[in-house]
């Protein structure tokens, strides 16, 4: 199994449902994390990172980590520096319409969001509400594109979007779809060597659909002309996605491998979850199990059956964990201190 590992947690794309899967990984083997310094959940995101924002490095005796996973905008040189050259880069992409919509909601308190009253409002007119210089603008235009690290208010000519393009290829081992996500999690699990049981997962950080909205057609082109950058990429990726399928595994077996990813899942809800699945965050009993709320969206977590034997329990609580409980738990760990 591949221990070695650099995920681009893109914003708003399943990323932390993914974040899990390595988190439990990297526990269950003992392996490090490029922590951001004082613990928390970004590498000095919205910079671009620097090897300096990791907790325990040094350019005195550079320290390599095993994974790197929290939220950063991409650096590669930079990235090189807490890393093992070896390592395997992925990172995930998501559908910039339904990516837009996800973000207007949750980052409402933004300044390019917080004076329009909907999504279709804000793109009516975008640059009344928009303006590159605000601080969190990021999140508000090409957000798949900044944080590979590239300028999401650049031109978009063909030569720029193939040089992007081939910069994501150069610097990425696999790019995965949120849209196909069990395809996806199988091919990660192949291309890193690791058994159906490491890729399973729930759905971690997902908004509740009261407070989604169907996109006409109108907003839904509007959208992809406002995100025209992460168009270009996510059309281009999701084409090779299919390919590289094609290519290494072919289609039948997809099949019987997700076939079989969905019904371990289906047997691990049975074994975990009070209910079927997930429930509104006022319904969740125990606190450290409650997500992050955050902007306009609704957070929905799990709840864990009574009564589980210590091992079983501990298993499902890795498994519906949020992020930042999660994070947390592992820094602790991994910078306890050390008494002699």
């Amino acid at each position: 199994p591949k221990t070695d590992i650099v995920f681009l947690k893109v914003h708003k794309s399943a990323s932390s449902t993914v974040m899990n899967v390595l988190f439990r990984f990297g526990e269950m083997h003992n392996l490090t994390f490029a922590f951001p310094i004082g613990g928390g959940n970004q590498l000095s995101y919205p910079r671009h990172f620097l090897a300096r924002f990791v907790k325990g490095f040094s350019p005195r005796s550079p320290r390599r980590f095993n994974i790197l996973c929290h939220h950063m905008r991409f650096l590669q040189p930079e990235v090189q520096k807490v890393v093992s050259s070896s390592a395997i880069y992925f990172s995930i992409l998501r559908n910039p319409v339904q990516l837009m919509e996800s973000s207007f909601m949750y980052y409402k308190g933004t300044p390019a969001f917080s004076r329009a009253h909907s999504l279709e409002e804000f793109l009516s007119q975008p640059y009344h509400y928009y303006n590159p210089a605000d601080r969190n603008s990021h999140y508000a235009r090409n957000l798949m594109t900044f944080d590979f690290g590239f300028n999401p208010d650049g031109e978009v000519s063909a030569k720029r979007v193939q040089l992007m393009l081939k910069a994501i290829e150069s610097s990425f081992d696999l790019l995965l779809i949120s849209e196909y996500f069990d395809e996806s999690m199988v091919l990660l699990k192949e291309m890193l060597c690791w058994d159906l049981d490491n890729v399973v997962s729930f759905p971690l950080n997902i908004r509740d659909s009261s407070t989604k909205s169907p996109l006409s057609n109108t907003i839904v082109e509007k959208i992809k002309d406002w995100n025209r950058l992460d168009w270009e990429i996510y059309t281009h990726f999701n084409r090779t996605f299919w390919e590289r399928i094609d290519r290494d595994i072919g289609r039948e077996r997809m099949q019987r491998e997700v076939k079989a990813l969905q019904e371990r899942q289906a047997e691990l809800a049975r074994i975990c979850l009070q209910g079927t699945g997930s429930v509104a965050p006022k319904d969740i009993k125990d606190s450290s199990l409650r997500p992050l709320q955050h902007g306009k969206a609704k957070i929905l977590g799990y709840n864990l059956k009574q009564g589980l034997d210590k091992e079983t329990e501990r298993m499902c609580r890795r498994l519906v964990t949020p992020e930042l409980q999660y994070s947390s738990a592992l820094y602790k760990k991994q910078f306890a201190q050390k008494h002699p």
